[in-house]
């Protein structure tokens, strides 16, 4: 069955609307605004958003298992408690790299923090990947660094690892060993520049993998194997990144962004920067929480 059609439930006007989340503990869809430099939790019950001013560029929020929420700043892993807004440091991967910041994350299937890094002015192969072990950041050192990295997402069994090259145009998938790290690698989906850049990534129930595409208007599925199965069509260019939501996690909530858009574009795109939402067949999967200290 194919997808709805994707409609606007928060006008939010996000510059760069990234890092969706949702949350079942308080049934709320959780994201940020990169360059706005915000939080934003939006209850789709009640129609309210509530919104938090970062400190520096935010590019995620995710859960910790306990109880806690994790932001990925651009100065580095933050804990952040909603109930005060306060953002507590936990840890600086890159302290020698002020030039980067923190963009795309994901937790395992066992609860290990995956996240990455990208030159903040898009030039640089700076960007890398980590994983959160024994309460330190390790590079994923058979992933090459890229200028902007997305994700990285994860197969349902945690055995393949996905890593987008978002200005490069592709998408690799990697084999996990035994040890929790990527080994063996293979281009799973090449992105024509004429149809966007491949943006956040996100893996359903079935095992395919979603990718938005900024500058493509439109999400892509698909599947295990690298074969297109659908495109999602939305009224604005950008869209980011969607996340899985709602009591049956068949509600795709989508991200977008304002960013790079003159005022022609933004007169046509009214909706742009919005939080989208359309129904899907298969099912999410629940986010894992973090396990701050994972054995790595």
């Amino acid at each position: 069955m194919a997808a709805t059609a994707p409609r606007s439930v928060c006008p939010v006007g996000a510059t760069l609307g990234e890092g969706p989340l949702w949350l079942a503990r308080d049934a709320a869809l959780w994201f940020v605004d990169i360059k706005g430099k915000r939080v934003h939790r939006f209850d789709p019950d009640q129609g309210m958003l509530k919104s938090w001013p970062a400190p520096s560029q935010p590019g995620w929020i995710l859960p910790i298992a306990d109880g806690g929420l994790m932001v990925g700043l651009q100065s580095g892993l933050h804990r952040f408690d909603p109930a005060t807004g306060t953002f507590d440091p936990h840890l600086a991967p890159e302290p020698h790299l002020p030039g980067n910041r923190l963009n795309d994350a994901t937790v395992a299937p066992d609860g290990q923090l995956w996240f990455g890094s990208m030159d903040d002015a898009e030039n640089a192969a700076t960007g890398r990947i980590y994983r959160l072990a024994r309460g330190q950041a390790q590079a994923a050192a058979a992933i090459d660094p890229v200028v902007i990295t997305n994700g990285p997402a994860f197969a349902p069994d945690g055995r393949t690892l996905y890593h987008v090259d978002t200005l490069g145009g592709r998408i690799h998938a990697f084999a996990v060993d035994d040890d929790g790290a990527p080994g063996a690698s293979r281009l799973f989906a090449t992105i024509d520049p004429a149809d966007g850049h491949p943006d956040g990534p996100t893996v359903d129930s079935e095992g395919c993998l979603w990718i938005g595409l900024f500058g493509g208007g439109a999400v892509r599925r698909y599947s295990p194997a690298g074969e297109l199965m659908e495109t999602v069509r939305f009224p604005v260019a950008n869209v980011t990144k969607i996340a899985f939501g709602g009591d049956d996690l068949r509600t795709a909530y989508a991200t977008t962004a304002r960013k790079g858009l003159d005022e022609c574009q933004l007169a046509a795109q009214p909706l742009a920067g919005d939080l989208f939402a359309f129904r899907v067949d298969a099912p999410g999967l629940p986010v894992q929480p973090i396990r701050i200290n994972h054995p790595g």
